[in-house]
């Protein structure tokens, strides 16, 4: 006699019938509360109760035998088939973090060494607006070393680089009018946008980023005021870098529009004379924004912001108004890894990291990538949207985490998007695993002509 299913029959989510059938079972198996061995309802059986066709089910069914996560005994019926020993994702890819490269004595020999030369002031009262003139001016040096040359007068300390860019935005449009980006962008700042409630339109953009005639094209239909977001160098996500060519038409339509200009620079690693920040190209209107949690450590929550001539008095009333504080901590810490020679051997230490995560996603992933020229903690998977959001939904059924397309998506209505990989946050054991898995998936997609990774959990 056959013992009865535990699981009670439904649907979750949106979508095909066989796509939220698979969702509802994949999340029941990954959070546990279907156990290896558990019997799942005979085929015929579930799609009476959950009135779709058998067809339906069989599909869902493949979908998840394929994903290892059930399997099937001729004459016995389907079986729970995975051994969940941890909930959650296992491995994430979603957070675009540099890798870490901070040992702990290097660590205590930072608060040893703040513990003997420590200020009490620092941490006896708020800081001036902006911060303090010695951290300025260090952080400006360790702009100019990116690249940058800034003037500590008219640049302002954040906690982060969103941070910044907030203070950018406000400062640009007075919390009204547009925000243009790139088709695909930063979900920090499409959420931003929103939360704002400035009009977002994404602009069409090619292997070097932001197109310049379609640019000129949303900045003719754009209800001022009106800012452009722009991240010339390692775009995130796609990972698109603007030649020096591109850099100036950019810059030119943005002027010509009489629009203002916020660049995001959190992933250039080391200057390059020859692709110079758009705010050097148009310091007039450009608003210019960085941090050292990109370049650093991501717990170095220390952001600057260039504004552009003029507009000092509108980034400080910005700044005033967002509420939020420089951590002093924060600074001590960079005015003794400045002093100490600890940022630059983290940043060395970094890039050299980041190149060989990179070559361990090439290895992998070769087929499926967007060519790059630039160092990063990220690559991109360019595609369909509905096929990027098929492999993200697969990718849960394997213990991955990856960036919901969704979230760097700034033009629904375009068709093609991608998916991004981040590469910082996990181990070098984890990315192992994780790297051959999303071949796996990405292969199985293109052999099944789009259909065959559609598994939500």
């Amino acid at each position: 006699m056959r013992l009865n299913s535990p699981w009670e029959p439904r649907l979750s989510g949106s979508g095909p019938a066989s796509e939220q059938l698979v969702a509802a079972l994949a999340g029941e198996i990954l959070d546990g509360r279907l156990e290896a061995g558990d019997r799942l309802p005979a085929q015929r059986d579930l799609a009476w109760r959950l009135e779709i066709g058998l067809g339906t089910v069989t599909k869902a069914y493949g979908i998840l035998e394929r994903r290892g996560l059930i399997r099937t005994v001729k004459g016995r019926g389907t079986f729970v088939s995975l051994v969940q020993t941890r909930r959650g994702p296992l491995i994430d890819l979603s957070h675009n973090v540099p890798p870490a490269v901070l040992s702990e004595r290097s660590l205590a020999r930072t608060l040893g060494s703040l513990s003997k030369r420590i200020d009490a002031g620092l941490f006896s009262g708020y800081p001036p607006p902006g911060g303090h003139d010695e951290h300025r001016r260090l952080m400006a040096a360790w702009l100019g070393r990116l690249g940058m040359a800034a003037d500590p007068d008219g640049l302002v300390l954040t906690s982060g680089a969103l941070h910044a860019i907030s203070v950018a935005v406000t400062a640009a449009t007075g919390g009204r009018g547009t925000l243009l980006t790139e088709a695909q962008s930063y979900p920090g700042v499409i959420e931003l946008a929103r939360h704002r409630g400035l009009a977002l339109a994404g602009v069409a953009t090619d292997a070097e980023g932001m197109l310049p005639g379609a640019l000129a094209r949303a900045l003719a239909g754009a209800v001022p005021p009106v800012a452009v977001y722009v991240t010339p160098t390692m775009q995130n996500p796609t990972t698109a870098t603007m030649g020096r060519q591109r850099r100036e038409e950019i810059v030119a339509v943005i002027r010509a529009a009489g629009a203002w200009l916020i660049e995001d620079d959190v992933y250039t690693l080391e200057a390059d004379p020859a692709l110079p920040p758009l705010s050097m190209l148009a310091p007039d209107c450009s608003y210019y924004a960085n941090s050292m949690s990109k370049t650093l450590t991501p717990t170095l929550r220390l952001g600057a912001l260039v504004a552009p001539e003029g507009r000092m008095a509108a980034v400080q009333s910005a700044l005033a108004a967002s509420g939020a504080m420089v951590s002093p901590l924060s600074c001590a810490v960079l005015e003794q890894w400045m002093m100490d020679g600890t940022a630059e051997a983290v940043s060395g230490a970094v890039q050299a990291e980041a190149a060989a995560r990179t070559e361990m996603a090439r290895a992998h992933l070769a087929a499926a990538m967007q060519p790059r020229g630039r160092l990063g903690y990220h690559v991109w998977l360019p595609m369909p949207k509905a096929e990027a959001r098929q492999i993200a939904l697969a990718a849960r059924s394997l213990g991955l985490e990856l960036t919901q397309p969704e979230a760097t998506d700034a033009d629904p209505g375009a068709g093609q998007g991608g998916l991004r990989i981040c590469l910082g946050a996990s181990s070098r054991a984890e990315l192992e695993i994780a790297l051959p898995g999303i071949a796996r998936l990405w292969q199985e997609l293109r052999a099944g002509g789009g259909q065959r990774t559609q598994v939500p959990a």
